[in-house]
């Protein structure tokens, strides 16, 4: 059968590496198999294929520094997972028998008691079977959070088959956002990376293991191993098994693309997954041990998991590359080089790894292998900046040595190499989605492109699709008066005050706030409020507005992350829980909380105190790593921007509110369910990307932004601005199907899952208006108020923001040339805020 597509190029920064207790893994998981019923008379596998799959290989590739007797143990885990697979695609997937699947799966939580000593029901099948097993022998040596973790990947690996199922039975192929959010619940990754803290001894403190770092290596790595294995398996599972959770799939029909090129999108954003991961290690690691106090043996410990997911990550790849399974050229090693410690010659079945046994070693200094480019360099230099090129550059810059950190590298490389072949090269932006040569750039290149852009280039005004958004709102008729109180609350609170000598007065005044209209978007969001509600509605949201303009006003500029992390422990302190006295104000900022905390949170219990406050810390939080980011001009990797920007704008708070005025109706674990967490992230992204739209001139030519999803995406794909708006339009209308999608087809059955009555039902009917209200409602308001527009950027920023005629000491350039001017510091929406560039002059903006 000839292949769908020839295998990219991947990246694969560490060698893989093969445990010595191979053979006795081996023999083990065949026999423990046949005992538990998996081969012979199962119906699904024979021992021929239990060998040919050799899932033993996997976990020698995977975990090569374990001991004999934990290799065992993980191996009959990943002989079960991939049983458990296979089972009920033949009993349930092959059926399209949803009912059924649903009846095997609400068994298998039986087998995975919270007490270890606790009694488990008979198993009625192998993977009953397995799992009794597995269990007793594996959750007795690791701690109570460990114990929580996995089983919860587990229950998410088992449960959210059915929405693979349901996708069949509907013939849907997903979005790129829902695909990468549900392959990891049903990929079962965060699955291994647990087995990964049990092979090499480095359970994770439970201090640390819900942070963010943690957070993103898991979805790293996760996603990582995914689309890896979405590239190996396309024939199997498309062609085969009819299967549509394909990331190749899903890219194909999103991009309207070859399958090819699908293939080659799927290999880059599995190379930017993987940077991601050294990304976080490198720069967000050492800063959570010194935050928390981790002692040594902790930090040892993270320290390890991490290393044994790189391990993980190169023995995949090569397993991939060798197994029968796969789509490898017949599992002979392709790309393998024919022997299990070096990974990197192309194959036999096309694929070829950037690896280099000479490079630089170590965590995160992969980006070095961009030396070994040849002629990319002068391509690479030649792009710094044209990411969003359309015009002059407004602010000076000079990308020369001694200038830019990262032209300075570019530099130094291009000398190191010179006389070197030409190696990876780069299209020129604009050039379209994705080419034959595009998932072929080296991984260096692409690093070092993302750290490259040139802040304060003309765009003109900003490019807007049709909003094709099929739900409208009248708004509320206190809109005026709320006009009036919340002008007077910002003024009673300090927020307009001028203060002189202080960098941060004066980041709103009383016009630019009247500009800014705040009330219009509440008016939409909530349109039958009263007219106390609609004030309190309307605060918030010039709370954190001011709140996300004043965080780069105050620590952006200079620098000073410290100070950003001490506001934002001061905002808990503000916002007491159990009748704990709330901390003095000291600032306009401080005084704005704690005057909406006392409004807002007096009334509700402790229980759902806890629960706002934890949404206004998400979003605070968020912040600081606009700011850790911005600190390093790296436009961020797609998928950790859309995640993030959700917590950036808002939207957690937002739907906390909502929902906590829903009282105890609706059962918490249905918030907590699947479908209802497609249904707001889908809004989420919907509303977060019509805002990037919209403020793509004043963030990219105004503020010198990188946190912008048009942004993310030319750098991303490489096109150019028009390219990026087409496929942000697409998506954000994805998204918006995939909410529609949750209401009409997945929400009934959740209904009937949960047992949920008239009320609650009534409830959640209500919730999904909402929603719709909230998404029409900021539409409404960013083409209602005077913050976007090109006059309104000329009046709030000056004329020497854009770099016009008049404007003193300041002339248009173009790309290249000058010196770094003058910073101005920007009034910005809520989510919309990023540091400025550190060590650069500041000018409050006003008016």
């Amino acid at each position: 059968m000839s292949q769908p597509f020839e295998l990219p190029s991947f990246y694969v920064p560490h060698p893989a590496r093969l445990n010595p207790h191979l053979d006795e893994a081996r023999a083990h998981s065949s026999g423990w198999a046949r005992e538990m019923g998996m081969l012979e008379g199962s119906g699904v596998w024979t021992q021929a294929d239990l060998d040919a799959h050799d899932y033993g290989l996997l976990c020698a590739y995977t975990h090569p520094d374990a001991s004999a007797e934990a290799l065992s143990l993980v191996t009959d885990w990943y002989v079960w997972v991939f049983f458990f697979d296979d089972h009920f695609l033949e009993m349930f997937k092959r059926t399209n028998d949803r009912a059924g699947g649903k009846a095997y799966l609400d068994r298998l939580p039986l087998f995975m008691p919270a007490d270890p000593e606790a009694a488990v029901p008979e198993p009625t099948n192998p993977v009953e079977a397995g799992l009794a097993d597995l269990w007793r022998r594996t959750v007795p040596v690791m701690g109570e959070d460990w114990r929580v973790r996995f089983a919860e990947s587990t229950r998410n690996l088992l449960n959210e088959s059915l929405w693979e199922l349901a996708n069949i039975n509907a013939g849907r192929v997903s979005n790129p956002v829902e695909y990468i959010e549900m392959r990891r619940k049903v990929g079962g990754a965060p699955w291994s990376a647990g087995l990964i803290e049990y092979a090499a001894g480095a359970e994770v403190p439970a201090a640390v293991s819900g942070a963010r770092p943690l957070r993103v290596l898991m979805d790293a790595f996760s996603d990582g191993v995914h689309l890896r294995n979405d590239l190996f398996s396309y024939q199997r599972e498309v062609e085969d098994e009819g299967e549509l959770s394909n990331g190749v799939l899903v890219l194909e029909k999103f991009l309207e693309c070859t399958t090819q090129e699908a293939a080659e999108a799927v290999n880059d954003l599995l190379t930017s997954r993987l940077q991601q991961f050294e990304n976080t290690v490198v720069t967000e690691l050492p800063q959570l041990f010194a935050d928390t106090g981790l002692d040594p043996e902790g930090c040892a410990r993270v320290l390890a998991y991490v290393k044994g997911m790189q391990d993980w990550q190169a023995g995949g790849h090569e397993w991939h590359m060798r197994s029968s399974r796969y789509m490898n050229g017949g599992g002979t090693a392709a790309g393998s080089a024919g022997s299990a410690g070096a990974a990197g010659a192309a194959g036999s079945a096309g694929g070829a790894t950037w690896w280099d046994p000479f490079a630089i070693g170590g965590v995160g200094t992969s980006a070095l292998d961009v030396l070994k480019s040849g002629g990319a360099l002068d391509d690479l230099a030649d792009e710094l900046g044209s990411l969003s090129r359309s015009g002059p550059v407004t602010k000076a810059w000079a990308p020369t040595v001694g200038e830019s950190p990262v032209a300075a590298l570019l530099e130094a490389m291009r000398a190191a190499t010179a006389g070197a072949g030409s190696g990876a090269s780069l299209e020129s932006p604009g050039t379209g989605l994705v080419s034959g040569s595009h998932g072929d750039a080296d991984p260096g290149v692409r690093r070092a492109r993302s750290h490259a852009h040139v802040p304060f280039q003309a765009v003109g005004p900003s490019r807007l699709p049709e909003f094709r958004l099929p739900f409208t709102v009248d708004l509320n008729p206190y809109l005026e008066s709320s006009r009036l109180h919340t002008l007077a609350w910002a003024e009673r609170t300090g927020l307009l005050e001028p203060r002189p000598g202080d960098p941060t007065a004066g980041v709103w005044t009383a016009e630019s706030m009247a500009d800014y209209d705040l009330a219009l978007c509440a008016a939409g969001i909530h349109p039958d409020a009263s007219a106390d509600q609609l004030d309190l509605t309307t605060d918030w949201l010039a709370w954190g507005t001011y709140a996300d303009d004043y965080f780069p006003v105050a620590f952006g500029r200079t620098g000073d992350l410290a100070g950003a992390k001490a506001q934002h422990a001061r905002f808990q302190l503000l916002m007491p829980v159990d009748g704990e006295p709330a901390a003095e104000p000291l600032t306009a900022l401080e005084r704005g909380l704690a005057d909406l905390w006392e409004r807002t949170a007096g009334p509700m219990t402790a229980e759902a105190r806890g629960t706002l406050r934890e949404a206004v810390e998400k979003m605070t939080l968020s912040w600081l790593w606009e700011l850790h980011n911005q600190a390093q001009n790296r436009i961020p990797d797609p998928v950790d921007y859309l995640e993030m920007r959700r917590s950036t704008f808002g939207s957690d708070l937002t739907m906390s509110l909502s929902r906590l005025a829903h009282g105890a109706v609706v059962p918490g674990e249905v918030y907590a369910s699947g479908p209802m967490r497609s249904l707001e992230n889908a809004a989420a992204d919907y509303a977060c990307m019509m805002n990037d739209l919209f403020s793509y001139q004043k963030e990219i030519e105004f503020e010198g932004e990188v946190h912008n999803a048009v942004l993310v995406v030319q750098n991303f794909f490489n096109c150019d601005y028009p390219a990026a708006v087409r496929i942000v339009d697409d998506l954000m209308h994805a998204r918006l199907g995939q909410f529609r999608h949750v209401v009409a087809e997945e929400f009934p059955v959740l209904f009937e899952d949960f047992g949920l009555d008239g009320p609650a039902r009534a409830v959640l009917a209500g919730y999904v208006k909402e929603l719709e209200n909230w998404l029409a409602g900021i539409l409404i308001w960013h083409r209602g108020c005077r913050r976007y527009q090109e006059e309104d950027l000329l009046r709030h920023f000056g004329r020497e923001a854009a770099g016009l005629p008049g404007a003193v000491g300041e002339e248009a350039v173009e790309p290249g040339g000058g010196v770094v001017g003058a910073l101005l510091v920007r009034p910005t929406g809520l989510g919309t805020s990023a540091a400025s560039v550190p060590g650069a002059v500041g000018r409050v903006a006003v008016g």
